[in-house]
């Protein structure tokens, strides 16, 4: 299955295109939204823009509305890695100290240890899935009902 999101092409390099979109968020439509901080913080924060390099499957020029799609399976496995490796390598070390020293301070020691353990692991995955094509996100097709749109207006 295929995660889909819109976006407009900024820039074209090779056989990819790096792509432009608007960060989405629910927030809008979620009845508690007044006292959420995950809202708040987007107001704070504002609609910031997101970049990414993608394979140009379809062959969109700059200034080109698509749709970009990434496999669901690399979303679910990025995302173990990014929060769920370091986390699990910080409890890891953590508990391993605590049972060696019996100690606080070098539970503590080791449970940072673990973390940057977990990052230089993660790193290492990244540098190793980075130019794994089905981790790679790809323009899907132009996208057709702005294009309508687009058209509609100028008649």
């Amino acid at each position: 299955m295929m995660i889909e999101e819109r976006a407009t092409i900024i820039a074209l390099e090779n056989d990819f295109a790096w792509v432009e979109g608007e960060r989405q968020s629910s927030c809008g439509s979620c009845a508690a939204s007044k006292g959420c901080g995950t809202a708040t913080l987007q107001k704070v924060m504002g609609n910031k823009r997101t970049r990414l390099k993608a394979i140009n499957q379809a062959g969109a020029q700059i200034g080109d509305k698509v749709v970009i799609g990434l496999q669901e399976q690399a979303l679910l496995k990025g995302s173990l890695y990014a929060y769920i490796l370091p986390l699990f390598m910080l409890l890891a070390g953590a508990l391993l100290f605590e049972l060696v020293f019996v100690s606080e301070g070098m539970t503590i020691l080791g449970g940072l240890g673990g973390l940057m353990l977990g990052f230089v692991i993660l790193q290492r995955v990244s540098r190793r899935v980075a130019n794994d094509a089905s981790f790679q996100a790809v323009v899907l097709r132009r996208d057709t009902a702005v294009t309508d749109i687009i058209h509609l207006n100028h008649k």
